[in-house]
């Protein structure tokens, strides 16, 4: 055609004369629809609040008084103003007992945390004052539990160590403050340009792996306190905490620490395992942690083990937190390396917590804000950056716990800060003879459950690249360090959408027996190919990356399809039908790529027709004049509908 039809022509078909021609009387056949065009404003403005803005946070704010506006403005950035109109005594029980329980194992797995990052546990205690307060009042997960984490916390020390070799300066302990405020601003950055889908390209495979290897580095880096090694390797990487390990073995290991450290880790993995079979146990393992620490503290303390080589914590700073903010450095040679650790820590804190908070929202049936709690994620990291707190984040562990105690809303987060700030106040001398070999334990136990066997054995079943995706995280933790592992982790899952995009999959395409539906022939055996007609089916949108990969592969099934057919004594292929119902999008290298299609197709006396295209495709398609080259006749609603105008009645391929 040698101008464009008006929409109500766009994709008729003429089929009279073609069923006239093979002797079909067709029914009715519907046309291809096109979009009504809008503005060039509009569809971007479309665009943008599809991407940014899909969970249209706006629409709460339609048609209220401006009191009401800054009312609800007010919860959406507070929502404690909002459930906690409807708070009342019932629920402050289940919030109080769950935040005595999480508190009593928040307290020795900061101690133990503090030492992954390099830091005195006082700083990890203050965390967990600060942090949860904070996100009591502005996130909106109901059992997310905010504190320090293992895996943040290795990650931290480990970068903060290779910018800062000797972590007992006050350098080190500027940039580990300096870290967290650019790790919070990076988390509310992401949040306020509402950019949290971002956090989904590190794949479920990526992250099972990272933390697998994770869990596995923090336990072998505990040797050193379980074993009582006083020299010991500063470097993560598994053969070099082995030849730490070993190397010392003959005079650096104190069998009173190892007795105390296996003593109780066998006492902490039974507990656990009680409370995995006896949902109601719970508790159990729960305050395990704060009774092998106040045992063996007690047990040191009369026996002055601390005196036969067993190492003991000696000091936790008493009092609340100071001030750090005139701590953080915003220039000078170390605000490089404190932007770019805080981002790392910043993404992997927050992956972390948001995969939590929705796994508990899905059991409770309720929903979280993504962006919402990136913004709370993001303040309370900025305030700890400037109250002496680390990078914080959700602490699986004690959000499980948090869970089966029974909360009802985040106020279990402040009982459990509270408490926190009571021990700061009072009780932190006691820890003095407080044993690394209890700390140890406590980290190997918890890190365990980190490592999910069943995760890795699905992904095998399932997915061979995200079970690739999965060990080249694990390897690359284990084997180096955990940012390169990280690393590793994001370059795959970036490599698999790569793959998948450049690389996308296509069917040939038969008739189901009886009915009008066309299914991809090797899924359904016994689905009939048409003689003298070949279906493609291509799964995915057409751009520059793939564009030509897919033409390539259409004339390949076209050659090899041909081939058989001839050989087989059938007719030869006279119609190409590419069913194009999973292509969502098509670019002007798509366009090209079909416009040599038609062409090569043209040399070989072939004739292409277009089935099921979508809205954009379509509205391209005629932007493009691609309609009028192919024919308007050529392009169909169905296949059946392109089958019945063009195919010979009955033919088919078995």
């Amino acid at each position: 055609m040698s101008q464009r039809v008006s929409d109500e022509a766009v994709g008729e078909i003429r089929s009279g004369s073609s069923s006239r021609r093979h002797g079909d009387t067709l029914p009715h056949i519907h046309k291809v629809g096109v979009l009504p065009k809008l503005p060039l404003i509009q569809e971007i403005k479309h665009s943008v609040i599809e991407t940014f803005f899909s969970d249209n946070p706006f629409e709460q704010f339609k048609n209220q008084t401006w009191s009401r506006k800054f009312l609800l403005g007010l919860q959406s950035v507070f929502p404690i103003f909002e459930w906690g109109r409807h708070y009342d005594l019932n629920k402050f029980r289940g919030d109080f007992i769950s935040g005595l329980t999480i508190a009593s194992l928040c307290i020795p797995q900061d101690i133990a945390y503090a030492k992954l990052a390099n830091l005195d546990p006082q700083y990890a205690l203050y965390t967990s004052f600060v942090a949860p307060l904070v996100y009591a009042f502005m996130g909106s997960s109901r059992d997310i539990a905010i504190g320090p984490v293992a895996v943040v916390s290795l990650l931290l020390g480990t970068m903060l160590s290779n910018e800062i070799s000797d972590y007992k300066t006050h350098e080190y302990l500027r940039l580990a403050f300096t870290a967290t405020f650019f790790a919070g601003v990076t988390q509310m950055a992401l949040g306020v340009l509402r950019l949290g889908f971002l956090i989904d390209f590190l794949s479920h495979a990526a992250i099972v792996g990272f933390m697998a290897g994770a869990a596995i580095t923090i336990a072998l880096q505990q040797l050193k306190g379980l074993l009582g090694i006083k020299n010991f390797t500063k470097k993560t990487d598994v053969v070099s905490v082995m030849r730490s390990v070993f190397s010392a073995a003959h005079h650096g290991w104190n069998w009173q620490t190892i007795v105390i450290g296996v003593a109780f880790l066998v006492f902490l993995l039974v507990t656990k395992h009680i409370a995995k079979k006896n949902k109601k146990l719970f508790w159990v393992a729960a305050i395990s942690p704060m009774i092998s620490v106040i045992i063996s503290t007690f047990f040191v303390y009369i026996t002055r083990a601390d005196k036969k080589g067993v190492a003991i914590v000696r000091h936790v700073k008493k009092g609340v937190n100071p001030s750090s903010a005139s701590e953080i450095f915003f220039s000078g040679k170390h605000l490089g390396a404190g932007v770019r650790i805080g981002v790392v820590a910043g993404m992997v804190a927050l992956t972390e917590a948001v995969a939590i908070g929705r796994t508990f929202a899905a059991m409770r049936d309720y929903s979280i804000d993504g962006n919402k709690e990136m913004v709370a994620m993001g303040t309370m990291n900025i305030i700890g950056s400037l109250t002496s707190c680390y990078v914080a984040t959700g602490s699986f562990s004690r959000s499980a716990v948090n869970y089966m105690a029974g909360c009802k809303t985040a106020v279990s987060n402040i009982v459990m800060s509270i408490v926190v700030l009571l021990t700061l106040l009072l009780i932190t001398p006691l820890f003095k003879y407080t044993p690394n070999a209890v700390l140890a334990s406590i980290i190997i136990a918890a890190v365990l459950g980190l490592v999910n066997i069943e995760a890795v054995i699905l992904l095998w079943k399932v997915d061979k690249f995200d079970f690739l995706a999965c060990m080249g995280a694990f390897f690359g933790v284990i084997f180096k360090s955990v940012e390169i592992g990280l690393l590793i982790a994001v370059a795959i899952s970036f490599a698999k959408i790569l793959l998948q995009v450049t690389r996308p999959r296509t069917a040939v395409l038969g008739k189901l027996p009886g009915t009008t539906i066309f299914r991809n022939v090797q899924q359904y055996p016994k689905a009939t190919q048409i003689n003298g007609m070949l279906i493609i089916r291509v799964d995915s949108a057409i751009y520059f990356s793939n564009s030509n990969y897919i033409k390539e592969r259409i004339l390949r099934w076209l050659t090899d399809e041909e081939a058989q057919r001839v050989a087989s004594g059938l007719s030869r292929i006279e119609y190409l039908i590419v069913e194009m119902s999973p292509v969502t999008d098509i670019d002007t290298s798509g366009i090209h790529a079909f416009e040599e299609l038609y062409k090569s197709l043209q040399k070989r006396e072939k004739q292409l027709i277009l089935a099921n295209p979508g809205p954009i495709v379509v509205e391209k398609l005629h932007a493009s004049q691609l309609t009028n080259l192919i024919g308007e006749d050529k392009i169909f609603l169905t296949v059946a509908d392109a089958v019945s105008t063009f195919g010979s009645k009955g033919a088919a391929v078995v």
